[in-house]
């Protein structure tokens, strides 16, 4: 993918993976420990793993990216809900694992990874919950850590805030990006760059919708193209709309079976849709799809964080199989 999106060869995005690995091994020497550990257990080279946990910085742009978060504060009910499709290449999908890591003196976590990158989108046993939206635009910065990196970071955290305070100690993150964060008490959604960063309060119905640009973040500076193909636009309008209808409806429960039937799994605009369908015009090796919905609910009423996920386009009964896979789990 590197050679046909970005004509980078392997050689040289590993020397590009340089700068970042000193970064991470700096900013963030635990987590440095934990990919050396993966590149011995699966005889790679640390730079291989660094530029996969780096490589959306070091191919800024060149990956098509298509997804859509929404976190909801829904107060009567005292639960917050935080989801997300997760759009990309096909062939991506059989190198997806839900992961548990237990560390001593933080919080556990549950996240939906792929192989060889530590830090995803899921939440921990504090109730801190992370998704991601893919930001085109410029510059990224390798003295600052990678999104990767940054999302681990935040899934470490006790509360959002204490996730928010921690990238902003940081001095933010190497490429601009969103991450949809929320605890117990709501979402927020962080719109970060190496140039600074915007946070987004939940609207008048409680929730934040994001997709694949920046609606408030606009340092000095930043260049952000648009996307082509992939419905930025026309998918936070439309995920506005429904969600923005269903909070009308005062009497009609939410709960993570009717947010992925009637949000997560529409296809209005297609391809460019909420659920992502696979576009036949693009190259097979860039044509994305939604892989994987995932719902995450913290409640304020004693009882623990969980989640939904299911693999393939929510709605899609051939590529789901109808199976609803449970955060945490028992084995």
């Amino acid at each position: 993918m590197f050679r046909r999106t970005s004509k980078l060869k392997w050689p040289a995005v590993r020397d590009i993976a340089v700068e970042y690995q000193k970064t991470i091994s700096t900013l963030a020497p635990k987590i440095y420990q934990e990919m050396e550990g993966i590149a011995e257990g699966s005889g790679l080279n640390i730079l291989d793993i660094v530029a996969l946990n780096a490589r959306s910085e070091i191919a800024l742009g060149m990956f098509s990216d298509g997804c859509t978060s929404l976190g909801w504060n829904i107060t009567e009910k005292g639960e917050v809900f935080l989801a997300q499709n997760w759009d990309w290449v096909a062939p991506v999908q059989q190198n997806l694992a839900m992961v548990s890591i237990e560390q001593p003196g933080l919080p556990k976590v549950y996240m939906v990874t792929e192989a060889g990158i530590v830090g995803k989108i899921g939440f921990n046993s504090d109730s801190v919950g992370v998704c991601l939206n893919a930001i085109r635009a410029h510059p990224t910065d390798a003295k600052k850590v990678p999104i990767h990196i940054a999302l681990r970071l935040c899934l470490e955290s006790s509360s959002a805030q204490s996730a928010i305070e921690k990238l902003e100690s940081l001095g933010g993150i190497a490429s601009a990006q969103h991450i949809l964060i929320a605890d117990r008490s709501g979402p927020t959604g962080s719109e970060l760059s190496p140039l600074g960063n915007a946070y987004l309060s939940p609207n008048k119905y409680g929730f934040v919708v994001h997709t694949n640009h920046f609606l408030s973040n606009r340092p000095a500076g930043l260049k952000e193209p648009p996307w082509v193909g992939i419905g930025t636009d026309e998918r936070l309008a439309r995920a506005n709309q429904l969600v923005g209808d269903w909070a009308n409806e005062r009497n009609r429960p939410v709960v993570a079976k009717h947010l992925r039937e009637y949000v997560f799994s529409d296809t209005s605009n297609a391809p460019g849709s909420i659920c992502g369908q696979p576009n036949p015009k693009s190259p097979a090796e860039t044509r994305i799809r939604t892989l994987f919905n995932i719902v995450m609910r913290f409640g304020r009423d004693g009882a623990g964080p969980s989640a939904e996920v299911v693999w393939g386009r929510p709605g899609n009964a051939e590529e789901t199989g109808g199976n609803v896979l449970k955060m945490p789990w028992s084995l």
